[in-house]
């Protein structure tokens, strides 16, 4: 078995074979070794924990089923016998109440929607009718079953509609279900295992977090360079130019989903900045683009500087460019970035990109919705850097405040999916659900703190996460998680300023980091080797808690103790504003 497969249980009321194979024989990411539940035992198996198919360590389960199989109202609907919608919506609950209590025994739950297969199709007017309709109850099921999803925090719901849409006519055939109880066509199942794949993707923080774009028959049709800005094709009466538009509209939404975009162009920068700037069918502004390299270079060089400029893996990646050359170039040169085949027809640019499944994320937050404002902001501090002349003097001048407080309900989800994401200041990368992250910060030695920065330029949300263990007067880091967009600016430094001290108020002796190495997180290692915390081991770090730990002079710090200190044993400020230095010395 591949260690980074995940281990997965399908449970259906029907043969889920197909999306078993197809899931495991797939070679994208990740991998995946499916268990099939006990064939048509929906209710069972979500309720009896000693089915063997529990006995073992799960990662997720999809719970997939036909809306006559579980759900008494429809069987009845088939029999063409009214229902009381009111007992529907019971009976959703009812089945919702057993996805729940399976959930708690792993870490990701998927429910497909439920669907009414073409074959029951045929009482016309009467199927959006009220207690007759089969469609209209599969929509009124449909909006109980998510409303009911929302409420479990590890489940979330796969619009299986699409998949039948995408598929078309060959969705269903009435020879399958009839010669192996299979309701869907091979194509549907394959739909599915992309879906599931790309969920699994997100929920472990490895989702695509940046395009970057070519400008010229990209962007827009034709070479700036060559006919001017004012003539280029976008927008206007021009098949082309339409979709181009729509092509940007589609990369504002992705932008106001959280991806970030930038440029890398071969042109010259002053021209293509005066298209973006004053072309009046420019959907995208110059504001929306977080970094761009436009010169003639090479442009995996370029790639790779705009990465750098972001603070991100090439594997955090997706470049697009209308060159089929400038494609395999980079697919060669840069194997991390994805670089996805780009259709010809600039009318199939929309279509092309709302193709591309690599942008999964299982919630939107604020922060989310202001990345590229943050970035903009990034931008302005990064000038404002070249215009000072030292550390010291930027960092006074950015008015750097930074916000901490405990872990609680209202900031959860945000900090899930940081602790998720993040890959490069992050000692443990450990990754966990919401439940299990809830959890382990109940337990009676643990704190759990949550970090906002804001400065002169803005606000960047909730960017940290600092986790501790104790045992006697033992204190160890657990989680040390800072987004790449705030690294750099003595936050790291202030994060361990609060853990020491509030080991300090809780009269622990020692704290202690361990850093877990990997492909991604040498930054962590090499912020902690330059931190004063004494080197234990190439990977271990201590503290003398009797000793404090300086915070810088630039730092404005704001606590919210809230409850999180209530388990300290002494009335001392935890988190008390301290400008002493201190020495490095072990």
């Amino acid at each position: 078995m591949n260690n980074s497969a995940k281990r997965g249980l399908l449970i259906s009321d029907f043969n889920i074979e197909n999306l078993s194979a197809y899931l495991t024989n797939d070679q994208g990411i990740p991998s995946i070794e499916s268990v099939i539940a006990p064939y048509g035992q929906v209710a069972q198996t979500l309720l009896d924990a000693s089915q063997p198919c529990w006995q073992t360590e799960l990662d997720f389960m999809v719970v997939w089923s036909r809306p006559e199989g579980v759900i008494e109202s429809f069987q009845k609907l088939l029999a063409a016998s009214p229902i009381d919608e009111g007992r529907l919506r019971n009976e959703v609950d009812d089945y919702c109440q057993k996805v729940a209590i399976a959930s708690r025994r792993v870490r990701t739950t998927f429910v497909p929607t439920w669907i009414v297969p073409t074959i029951h199709f045929g009482n016309g007017m009467l199927d959006l009718a009220p207690r007759t309709g089969l469609s209209r109850a599969i929509l009124q099921a449909n909006l109980r079953l998510l409303e009911n999803l929302d409420q479990i925090p590890n489940a979330f719901p796969l619009n299986a509609s699409k998949w039948i849409e995408l598929v078309g006519e060959k969705a269903f055939n009435p020879r399958l279900w009839y010669l192996g109880k299979i309701p869907f066509g091979n194509d549907v199942f394959k739909a599915a295992m992309l879906d599931i794949k790309a969920a699994l993707r997100g929920i472990s923080g490895e989702a695509r977090k940046v395009i970057i774009l070519d400008l010229d028959e990209t962007m827009w049709g034709g070479i700036i360079g060559e006919v001017g800005w004012q003539n280029i094709i976008l927008g206007g009466h021009d098949p082309a130019g339409e979709a181009l538009v729509d092509f940007q509209r589609e990369l504002k939404a992705l932008v106001n989903r959280g991806v970030v975009l930038a440029i890398a162009s071969k042109n010259e920068e002053t021209v293509a900045i005066e298209a973006i700037t004053k072309h009046p069918e420019m959907i995208l502004r110059i504001d929306d683009f977080a970094a761009w390299r436009i010169n003639w270079k090479d442009k995996p060089q370029n790639i790779i500087e705009v990465a750098t400029d972001l603070n991100l893996g090439l594997d955090s990646v997706v470049f697009i460019d209308d060159s089929q050359v400038e494609q395999d170039w980079v697919r060669q040169a840069l194997p991390d970035v994805l670089v996805p085949e780009w259709p010809a027809d600039k009318r199939l640019y929309p279509h092309a990109l709302r193709r591309l499944d690599c942008f999964e994320q299982p919630k939107l937050t604020d922060e989310d919705r202001r990345r590229a404002e943050t970035y903009l902001h990034e931008r302005k501090r990064t000038e404002l850097k070249t215009q000072t002349t030292s550390l010291d003097e930027w960092l006074r001048t950015l008015d750097l405040n930074v916000r901490v407080e405990p872990l609680d309900p209202s900031n959860l989800s945000r900090a899930t999916q940081l602790l998720n994401k993040t890959n490069q200041m992050n000692l443990s990368t450990r990754r966990m659900t919401e439940p299990e992250f809830a959890a382990w910060a109940a337990l009676a030695n643990h704190q759990v703190w949550v970090f906002h920065v804001s400065d002169r330029f803005g606000d960047s949300g909730l960017t940290g996460i600092l986790s501790v263990e104790t045992e006697g007067d033992y204190c160890q880091i657990i989680d040390f998680v800072l987004s790449c967009r705030v690294m750099g600016r003595k936050v790291e430094e202030t994060m361990l300023h609060v853990a020491i001290e509030w080991s300090r108020a809780a009269q622990i002796s020692q704290v202690q980091a361990v850093y877990i190495p990997t492909a991604k997180n040498v930054p962590c290692q090499s912020f902690f080797q330059k931190s004063g915390l004494c080197v234990q081991s190439k990977n271990e770090f201590i503290w003398d808690a009797a000793r404090e730990y300086p915070l810088h002079r630039a730092i404005r710090l704001v606590y919210d103790a809230g409850d999180t200190f209530e388990k300290t044993p002494v009335s001392v400020n935890p988190l008390k504003v301290n400008h002493a230095t201190s020495s490095n010395n072990c």
